[in-house]
């Protein structure tokens, strides 16, 4: 038996290093095929549903008298999933309407449900390729029906899945999550603030009073962590139409290019 078709070895210790290196291989060879170089990423909770599904939860709790309280957040949250799905939508409209020799911004997201989901189903609702960066977790969760087949992936190792995201970006938008946000989000400002990404990357924290609640910029800046200038790395906005036109207005400014030299 060949040594890469030797399943026991390959899924082994010593094998690592080759899985890492075809977590950035495979995924660069379907990225070539496509043409995908520049992306749009959306990341939120996988908990979040729309406005329609959580209408019918909310009706079905009221009539068995269960978890209604549970029903009625989700429906005030699914305001988040429809605007990411619209945000999408209008972004890739966008995207397709530039001159064919201008590169394709192409909606990505984390591949699973919620936010995600929200994302591609926009992309896919406009008519344009999309991508999902699925991630293999515990409990099982398959990646969206929205996201373009061939550029539908699964990842093992967070930090391959992370780079995908953030090499290929040209901007990002952050909608309400949890744990697995939060760390996309301080890792994002992070490389930003340290200058560890060079390009102009535009942030938007969707959800104001979200936002306000789970995290205090004020204070990190009163008491001395991060610089007042630091929080321009990013705005906050509850407008679909203010985060289309700031990152349309980046991206126009920053991102487009012709092939191999900027504009």
């Amino acid at each position: 038996m060949k040594a890469y078709q030797n399943e026991q070895w390959i899924n082994s210790a010593s094998a690592r290093l080759l899985r890492i290196v075809s977590e950035y291989l495979e995924p660069k060879a379907r990225f070539d095929r496509h043409n995908v170089e520049d992306t749009i990423v959306f990341m939120g909770s996988a908990r979040l549903i729309d406005k329609e599904r959580a209408q019918a939860n909310l009706k079905q709790a009221e009539i068995t008298g269960q978890c209604i309280d549970a029903a009625q957040r989700d429906l005030r949250m699914s305001k988040y999933y429809e605007a990411c799905q619209s945000l999408a939508f209008r972004l890739t409209q966008w995207s397709k309407e530039l001159p064919d020799h201008y590169r394709r911004f192409v909606v990505c997201s984390g591949g699973g449900p919620g936010i995600m989901e929200a994302a591609n189903r926009g992309a896919s609702e406009a008519g344009g390729i999309n991508v999902g960066l699925g991630i293999s977790l515990p409990t099982e969760q398959e990646n969206n029906a929205h996201i373009t087949r061939e550029l539908s992936l699964e990842f093992h190792y967070f930090f391959m899945r992370k780079f995908w995201f953030t090499y290929l970006a040209k901007a990002v938008v952050f909608f309400p999550g949890g744990y697995g946000t939060l760390d996309e989000l301080f890792e994002t400002l992070t490389l930003l603030q340290t200058g560890k990404i060079r390009k102009h990357l535009p942030l938007v924290l969707f959800g104001t009073e979200y936002w306000d609640q789970v995290i205090d910029f004020g204070a990190l800046v009163d008491n001395g962590m991060i610089a007042p200038g630091d929080l321009d790395l990013f705005i906050s906005t509850d407008s679909v139409d203010t985060a289309f036109d700031h990152i349309v207005e980046a991206l126009t400014t920053y991102g487009l290019m012709e092939r191999g030299s900027i504009l």
